[in-house]
């Protein structure tokens, strides 16, 4: 049986639409489907980065293209900042990255893709420094407010300085004799933190703190103004005797403490374990002070604040829970489970 005569034609003039699509798609660097579904050759790697413009917050990048036997769709771009990693993408062989931080230090990288996803290795990398464009220092931190004083440590909070720019990190210093400034913390702005706990102090002793806020390019602030804090006393000993009646899901428990040591304490706090799914229903002896996903801390009532050497305190409380008092201590020193 003969084809058609003008079935023959449509057949023919269909055929040759179809090469004439796949030619103009190659043409113009478009890969076509089953051209890319059995591409597994990787591009080779783009050449190496060269900087073609650049100022304090942008930077133009360009590389020799890629080949590949099919054809290079995109070229990723990469930079990393200490642990902060940042990406672009382009179809060309340059890019203009803008968003940069004056003075910062940089490192680029470049590799490239085709169609099928086949990525080529990454070019040599570019370290680069942007240029300087900070003249302002920083404003003066807020004065640091001093909480959680123990005999050994405290912890430090300030206002953020105000930058024009980018803050690197504050730093504590203890004003010793003489206005002298000793370092004693640094801390990092990447994530911003303005606070900072003391540790190594000697019980019972009046520190005087500074802090001081140091930008990207260096430049420092002036010094905040002073906070003056004296640490408390060394720990007391302690003994503590616990008579607790539970019942499902409640307790009730009241918490005997000695001072077991030769001098008087003079106002204490007492802190216990005591999970945060729990809730205080009463508590007598004592006041709350804070809790937090693990601890419960109370404080001293007017009529308990002083325990001489041999003397007791009582707290009583009626809590949901299953976590019974545990870990009990007064004025940071860890109490002992006293007989029965």
């Amino acid at each position: 049986m003969r084809d058609h005569p003008r079935r023959g034609a449509r057949s023919r003039a269909a055929a040759l639409a179809a090469c004439t699509l796949t030619a103009v798609l190659v043409a113009t660097g478009a890969t076509p489907a089953y051209a890319a579904a059995d591409d597994t050759e990787p591009p080779t790697a783009p050449g190496p980065i060269t900087v073609a413009a650049i100022d304090t917050t942008s930077v133009e990048l360009t590389w020799a293209a890629s080949t590949d036997n099919v054809g290079v769709v995109r070229y990723p771009v990469s930079a990393q900042f200490e642990d902060n990693g940042l990406t672009w993408s382009t179809d060309t062989n340059s890019i203009r990255i803008t968003g940069l931080r004056p003075s910062r230090t940089y490192t680029f990288f470049v590799s490239a893709l085709d169609a099928a996803g086949n990525s080529s290795p990454s070019n040599p990398s570019l370290r680069l420094t942007m240029p300087p464009g900070d003249d302002q220092p920083p404003g003066a931190p807020g004065q640091p407010v001093a909480s959680d004083v123990t005999a050994t440590a405290v912890r430090l909070r300030w206002a953020h300085s105000v930058e024009n720019a980018a803050l690197e990190r504050y730093e504590v210093f203890r004003v010793d004799a003489g206005g002298a400034l000793t370092l004693v913390r640094d801390v990092s702005q990447y994530p911003p933190v303005n606070s900072a706990t003391i540790n190594g102090l000697a019980p019972n002793t009046t520190y005087t703190f500074v802090v001081r806020a140091r930008d990207e390019v260096g430049l420092l602030s002036v010094l905040s103004a002073p906070v003056t804090v004296t640490t408390l006393p060394p720990p007391p000993s302690c003994a503590v005797r616990s008579i607790v009646g539970q019942w499902p899901d409640v307790f009730v428990a009241r918490l005997t403490i000695t001072n077991t040591g030769p001098t008087a304490i003079d106002g204490w706090t007492m802190r216990w374990r005591f999970y945060a799914g729990q809730q205080l229903r009463s508590l007598w002896g004592a006041e709350v002070v804070d809790r937090d996903s693990s601890y419960l801390r109370v404080r001293n009532v007017r009529h308990n604040k002083l325990i001489p050497p041999g003397g007791t305190v009582s707290v009583g409380l009626v809590a949901t829970g299953t976590q019974l008092p545990e870990e009990i201590m007064l004025n940071g020193g860890l109490c002992t489970v006293a007989d029965e």
